[in-house]
């Protein structure tokens, strides 16, 4: 019997820009809805929100137990079925130990299964085999979120083959699929056996097939193996098509 339910993903995250409540859906349409709950940053409230934070430090700084928590508050009553973690640098700026630790607590607090974009996508790059990946960000990620991506995967156990901020607009309403194949088909590295494109805000979903039809080699996107990560912890028959070979992997 074909289960043709929709799933609810509360989407918790520290960032302005959307990102996963724009391509999660997009990725699975008619069977996955999402919820959206951004962590209040210091010095703001209901009314007024602080400016979302974009150094490592202004990130850590929301990854306090009170702040997750009233932020994923807003997903009480059963109204979400998981909760994506959705910052890859904050998974960066913590490292993997304590990004996993920050979101089994989550879990436990919740009663939910709870996954993160950095976690999610070593766990990715380890279902496809992979050991070298190339690391390519958002125009807005600077050296230090781009050194901190590469030794966090260092850290995985990968070898990164660099870690760069794509040379794109800076601004995600800019960037289009086509520009975004270009540019990191020009730049890959020959030894790279994978791309993961980091950063939810940098929607690049719609350049994951192509790219991947293009350089031969599996790309990875955050809020693309969010949703893997996802879909593969919850007892549903959900298939995404047209989003790369990592979904063959569940």
């Amino acid at each position: 019997m074909t289960d043709d339910r929709v799933i609810s993903i509360g989407v918790l995250t520290p960032h302005a820009a959307a990102g996963p409540e724009v391509e999660l859906p997009d990725m699975a349409p008619g069977r996955v809805v999402t919820r959206v709950a951004r962590i209040e940053a210091p010095g703001g409230d209901a009314l007024t929100p602080g400016e979302p934070p974009t150094s490592p430090s202004g990130l850590l700084a929301l990854t306090v137990p009170s702040a997750l928590d009233d932020a994923a508050a807003t997903f009480g009553g059963g109204s979400v079925d998981a909760i994506g973690y959705a910052s890859t640098s904050t998974g960066y700026a913590l490292g993997s130990d304590a990004e996993a630790a920050m979101l089994e607590r989550l879990s436990q607090r919740w009663g939910l299964p709870v996954t993160g974009t950095s976690l999610a996508a070593g766990a990715a790059l380890r279902a496809l085999r992979v050991r070298r990946v190339a690391l390519v960000h958002p125009p807005w990620f600077g050296d230090e979120l781009n050194d901190l991506g590469a030794a966090y995967f260092d850290g995985e156990g990968f070898e990164v083959v660099p870690s760069v901020s794509a040379e794109l607009p800076n601004d995600p309403g800019l960037i289009e699929p086509g520009a975004v194949v270009e540019w990191i088909s020009r730049h890959l590295d020959e030894d790279a056996e994978a791309v993961l494109i980091g950063g939810t805000g940098f929607r690049t979903a719609r350049a994951i097939e192509p790219l991947e039809a293009r350089v031969g080699r599996p790309v990875l996107e955050s809020n693309q193996v969010l949703l893997w990560s996802i879909l593969s912890r919850l007892d549903t028959d959900i298939e995404v098509a047209g989003y790369g070979r990592l979904f063959g992997q569940r």
